[in-house]
């Protein structure tokens, strides 16, 4: 059990049945009344951010998640194969629970994957990525005062603001939490 007083920004806690981690938080202390904890958080089970308020000094529980490396294998339809780092298992995620994430993962790819008692919450994949540039239009000089960028689609399928200097074949690093170019790799 843990207090609402002693919020921070990432912590896992439980509150009615659902697992969330906390996004932001205020303490208030109004005139008059009780003081009270105003917080953000996020459901890991569906990524839906709700706002809830607690009295303060009320706890509630604390959720202990885990974080194992596993490996990408391949996909099946809509159903994802991963392997376990330590233990060679292997284990499917359904496209539902990987939207964002197929934007930048790769076949052999090793990723963070997090679980609550057995239960699989979602993955996480490092801050960049190295993609290849499948297709672009080449980018012509003039008509621009400063930083002109133009679309380009790398290997996963998104499609990326890029500056006009990057050519197909080329090899960018790619924001994953934004999915906006960096540089070139």
């Amino acid at each position: 059990m843990i207090s609402v007083n002693d919020f921070k920004t990432g912590l896992t806690v439980q509150v009615e049945n659902d697992i969330f981690t906390v996004l932001d938080f205020q303490h208030v202390k109004p005139g008059k009344g009780a003081a009270f904890v105003r917080s953000k958080l996020k459901n890991l089970r569906n990524g839906n951010v709700v706002e809830k308020t607690f009295r303060a000094g009320e706890t509630i529980g604390r959720a202990q998640i885990e974080n194992r490396a596993v490996q990408y294998l391949y996909n099946a339809g809509s159903e994802y194969t991963f392997m376990d780092n330590e233990t060679f298992d292997q284990f499917n995620l359904e496209k539902d629970q990987l939207e964002w994430e197929l934007n930048f993962l790769k076949e052999n790819m090793t990723v963070n994957i997090s679980s609550y008692q057995g239960e699989i919450l979602g993955i996480q994949m490092p801050n960049s990525v190295e993609l290849a540039v499948t297709e672009t239009e080449p980018g012509v000089k003039g008509n621009t005062a400063q930083g002109a960028t133009k679309t380009a689609k790398v290997e996963t399928g998104l499609n990326v603001q890029v500056p006009l200097f990057i050519n197909e074949g080329d090899v960018l690093l790619i924001d994953t939490r934004e999915g906006k170019y960096i540089s070139r790799a």
